[in-house]
């Protein structure tokens, strides 16, 4: 079947969406990873000042353990917001820590809890939130971490996000993914054109039932996208780098960041920044720009902050 979805080389703006913080990494592992409010909405605006548009933010506690609560993201936003113009993104998965798990005595089921996740819609200043509209079991070292969203499930945060006017960031990591739920929750109403649409690739080894990176992978997951989707794609890893370039061929958007990807390069961590920047530099050579905030806002149709 011929692709729908050519290279293309014409000149466009393209989203540079930088996910500083995520919920499973820690300063253990990297000692750049923000965690604390400040850290973290300085981070962003220096990302911004580089060249995002959109921060997809997870929120930790003092101890750096992963959590949802509205308090804390309501200072990481307010403070964000008070440093730069970035599309503020919650995120609604949180993590594998913290005030997010849950285990089951009976089972020994690690699971992340669903009450906690939907606090990440309760803080000021959101105006896009993620929405992982399918059920995920998380693999981290050795122990497993199920993160159930059910087709009712889905209706719930679908309807909260809808009365909130948040936008949904609808977060694939599979086909079934894009073709189940997302599709049916956008044909349903709750989610005005165009659709957010981030493909999430090459976490195959961290998430059952994610795919792989492959460039056929990755061309067959667009080919599910409805139509009027504004396509992201988010590389995890050593993947990151290639993907920056086959997304925006494909005529996407970026996501990179300390959640997806550690390592500058083999051996190198990485910053925010420098990953930021090196997605820009990648996006100028093809021949492009990277989008504002102001412009990212008019591209997915959200309010303009002066309104």
């Amino acid at each position: 079947m011929p692709s729908t979805r050519q290279a293309d080389i014409r000149p466009r703006r393209v989203i540079v969406t930088v996910a500083p913080t995520g919920g499973m990494a820690g300063k253990e592992q990297n000692p750049h990873l923000p965690t604390q409010p400040d850290e973290i909405a300085d981070d962003i605006a220096a990302c911004v000042e580089a060249g995002a548009s959109i921060a997809a933010i997870h929120a930790r506690r003092p101890d750096g353990q992963a959590t949802c609560d509205p308090d804390i993201y309501g200072r990481i936003n307010t403070l964000t917001r008070e440093r730069c113009d970035v599309i503020i993104n919650n995120s609604t998965g949180g993590g594998i820590s913290g005030d997010m798990v849950r285990e089951y005595p009976d089972t020994g089921e690690l699971r992340v809890d669903w009450s906690e996740r939907l606090k990440g819609i309760e803080a000021p200043l959101v105006e896009m939130a993620t929405f992982d509209c399918q059920t995920i079991i998380g693999l981290h070292n050795g122990k497993e971490y199920l993160s159930k969203t059910s087709p009712q499930q889905c209706d719930e945060l679908a309807e909260k996000m809808a009365a909130k006017r948040i936008k949904p960031e609808w977060e694939v990591f599979n086909h079934a993914n894009i073709a189940q739920d997302c599709k049916r929750l956008i044909a349903a109403g709750f989610d005005a054109k165009p659709y957010y649409i981030n493909i999430v690739i090459g976490v195959d080894k961290g998430f059952q039932g994610a795919m792989p990176y492959t460039p056929a992978a990755l061309q067959q997951m667009v080919e599910e996208l409805p139509d009027n989707t504004e396509l992201c794609v988010s590389g995890i890893g050593p993947n990151q780098l290639p993907v920056i370039a086959h997304a925006i061929l494909l005529g996407g958007h970026v996501r990179v960041g300390l959640e997806d990807n550690l390592y500058y390069r083999r051996g190198e961590l990485a910053t925010n920044v420098q990953l930021v920047e090196r997605a820009v530099r990648i996006i100028r050579e093809l021949g492009h720009e990277p989008a504002t905030p102001a412009e990212a806002r008019t591209m997915l149709a959200l309010p303009d902050l002066a309104a």
